[in-house]
This record gives C-alpha cells, structure tokens and sequence, in this order.
C-alpha cells in the first residue's frame, strides 16, 4: 500500500498564515494558531479585522510636519495650540510617542523618525527622514530645544549621535539645545538586582539633590 499524500494547507490559510507572520514578535507557529483560529472560531471578527486594516491602509498617512500617522495632511498634535512650541521630541516610532505621551510628561510638540538606523539592515539617514527633521527643526519659529528621545539600543544610540552630528554640522547646536533622556534605575528598582550597566549609566547620569526645589514641568528632564 502507498503511502498517503500530505495534507496541503489551503493556499487561502497559507496567505493569511504568512501575513501575520509579519508582524513583529510573531512566530510561524502563532501566526498559523491565530489564523486557524480565527477561520474556525470567529469569522465575523476575522470580517472585522479585513475591514478595518484596509480601511487603516487607506486613510492613515504620515503627517506633513511630524511625520506621525494621522488621516489629515497634519496631525492634531501639531495643531494644538496649546503645545509648547518651544519643544521638540524626535522618537523613533508611533508607540513611542504614545508611550510618552501616557506619561502626561511632555507638552511640546513631536518628530518621528519611523525608524532608527540599521546599516545591515540597509537602513540609513534617507530612510528615517533625518532630511526632514532637519528642515522642521530649521523652520520652526521660537525653537529652544531638541529631546532626543531614541531607544537606548546600539542602533538607537546610532540614531542619537547621527542627530546631533547633523545638527551640529548646520550650525543649529548651538544656540538650540540638545539633550537626550536619561537612563538610570527604573522607579521602584532595587540596586542589587539591577544589571551593572544600568546602575553604571545611572551614576554618570546622577543630578544634584535638592529637596526644595519645584519639580520641572516644562519637559522630559535630561
């Protein structure tokens, strides 16, 4: 007797398989668990989902002057009046800005960069729009300072000196200034258990201690 053939994946379940394979932190063996999932349990949300990233892909787009997504030419961040003009934060992602602005920290205005250098990766100034913030950070009327505001990863801290180097070569740092954010022992963290180099970076990143004085509300502190 001959063996039997292999079942073959629907090439329909193999597509859907494949594209949540895309998304960052998901494995082939989750992708293809959500997919059977959602074609045997749950049809009207896989329904759902279709609609609504199409109608994502359509509508979002990167806004003109801070390059974060939004559906109009300009986003409502950089439309608030309220904003303290004054302030620029370059992050590398949507989720990073959002992340900060969960924090109620921050009232300036934004800059995402939409990535962060990688050269392996083949990505480089170009492709995270350095060009662009350079022209932002140029235009903009009242500007005192830039928080760079990258991930402390070595394609991050890349990203940060390619920044400064930029805006050193024009002659905008001087008179703005530029600071990054500190790094350190998270809140609530005990020394013993945290890694060398953080309790290390958070020694050189040390500030005078003075219980008197008013906390800083006009930013993210260096």
């Amino acid at each position: 007797m001959s063996k039997p053939t292999p079942a073959k994946v629907p090439p329909a379940l193999l597509a859907l398989t494949d594209a949540f394979a895309r998304i960052p932190g998901v494995g082939p063996k989750t992708a293809q668990r959500m997919a059977l999932h959602l074609m045997q349990h749950d049809r009207s949300g896989a329904a759902l989902l279709g609609r609504s990233l199409l109608e994502a892909a359509e509508r979002l787009k990167a806004c003109e002057r801070c390059n974060n997504l939004t559906e109009q030419a300009t986003c409502e961040t950089c439309e608030d009046e309220g904003r303290d003009p004054t302030l620029l934060c370059v992050v590398e992602s949507a989720a990073d800005l959002l992340v900060l602005e969960q924090t109620q920290s921050f009232q300036g205005r934004y800059f995402v960069l939409m990535g962060r250098l990688s050269p392996l990766d083949g990505i480089g100034p170009n492709e995270i729009h350095l060009e662009r913030l350079l022209a932002r950070v140029t235009s903009d009327a009242g500007l005192g300072e830039v928080v760079v505001a990258t991930n402390f990863t070595p394609e991050g801290e890349a990203t940060a000196h390619a920044i400064e180097t930029i805006l050193r070569a024009h002659g905008l740092v001087p008179p703005l200034r530029l600071s990054r954010l500190a790094r350190g022992v998270p809140v609530g963290g005990e020394l013993e258990y945290v890694d060398l180099g953080t309790v290390a970076q958070a020694f050189r990143d040390r500030r005078s201690l003075d219980w008197g004085a008013e906390p800083s509300t006009r930013g993210i502190e260096e």
